[in-house]
């Protein structure tokens, strides 16, 4: 019985010993006629074709006591008939998404289980790759190469690699981990950070109604804060990038809530440290400081900005004590806070 096979070319091969020439005769496949395929198949790649390989093999059948044929298959020493290549022209409206999503300021990336070769004819005609673009200058990269990095190279290539190709699925999962696990956390923490300043803001705020002495904070500064706090905030507490710790964290299931016991924990020391602060400027501050009200509440909203600013450094760690570990290296986010003050 003859059996056919089809599949990637590079595969397909690798399973013959036997191919077919122009005139139809069997021949031996060697080392030298090996290589000869392999740049039919990087010359098919360069040209953006896919590219499948059909071989075949003689299978004896047996008989077995119940009258059952049974065969035994091994995929090797096959007889290679011929290799196709299919043109897979880039669809309409792709390069142009691709165009304004790059415009825009999104880092295209492309992951996939095709060749090298194949995958930068495919990028470069996508202009996800640019021409100049290869190997060497680390923006393509083999998944077998990617899976062997140590985690901090992985995340000091990640933003260099444009196109992962010959990946496997625990690749992808691997690239999508340095970046999907980093923006989740920062998320988590700018969500505390969020928090924190409001709940402060409307406890403090609501205490100084009750009791009848005024408001501390106005609509103005509260809007203000939330302003300078929103944008800088956001750039301070998105800068850092993924470390080997968070890579060796558990994945997070869709149903787990975005806010997490230790995060409600530090929001809730903070705020109180914060309205606990505030309170006491706003019923003690003119006898402690011997100031008019006015300028007591001047020094209340300098105080309560200086707050979020050191609530900045506490939302860098959610889970550690310790929130100024490696800050000398992220000069981004001291920056940030730098500027921060100075407004």
């Amino acid at each position: 019985m003859n059996l056919h096979w089809k599949g990637a070319a590079e595969m397909v091969l690798a399973m013959c010993s036997n191919y077919y020439n122009v005139n139809g005769n069997i021949k031996v496949l060697g080392d030298v006629e090996r290589k000869k395929f392999d740049r039919i198949i990087q010359g098919m790649a360069a040209n953006s074709l896919r590219w499948i390989a059909f071989a075949h093999k003689q299978v004896p059948e047996k008989v077995n006591e119940g009258g059952k044929t049974q065969m035994n298959i091994e995929k090797k020493s096959l007889t290679l008939l011929g290799i196709v290549g299919l043109n897979y022209p880039c669809p309409p409206g792709v390069k142009k998404a691709i165009e304004e999503c790059q415009y825009v300021g999104v880092n295209m990336k492309m992951i996939t289980g095709d060749n090298i070769f194949l995958a930068k004819a495919i990028t470069t005609e996508c202009e996800i790759l640019k021409p100049n673009q290869d190997m060497e200058s680390e923006a393509m990269v083999e998944g077998v190469e990617f899976r062997n990095y140590t985690p901090e190279e992985r995340t000091e290539k990640i933003d260099k690699n444009c196109v992962m190709a010959s990946s496997s699925a625990f690749d992808k999962l691997l690239m999508l981990q340095c970046g999907g696990r980093c923006v989740y956390t920062d998320i988590q923490k700018f969500i505390q950070f969020q928090l924190t300043v409001n709940v402060a803001a409307l406890i403090i705020n609501f205490v100084a109604v009750i009791s009848a002495s005024g408001v501390p904070l106005s609509a103005l500064q509260l809007l203000w804060l939330n302003l300078i706090m929103d944008i800088l905030g956001a750039f301070a507490l998105a800068t850092r990038k993924p470390t080997k710790e968070l890579m060796e964290k558990p994945p997070v299931g869709r149903t787990k809530p975005l806010t997490t016991n230790v995060m409600w924990r530090n929001l809730l020391c903070q705020a109180f440290y914060q309205t606990a602060v505030m309170l006491i400027l706003q019923f003690k501050g003119k006898a402690i400081f011997n100031v008019s009200a006015d300028v007591n509440y001047t020094l209340m909203f300098n105080v309560f900005v200086l707050c979020q600013v050191f609530n900045e450094f506490n939302a860098r760690k959610l889970e550690k004590k310790n929130v100024f570990e490696r800050i000398q290296t992220n000069k981004l986010f001291l920056g940030i806070v730098g500027v921060t003050i100075m407004l």
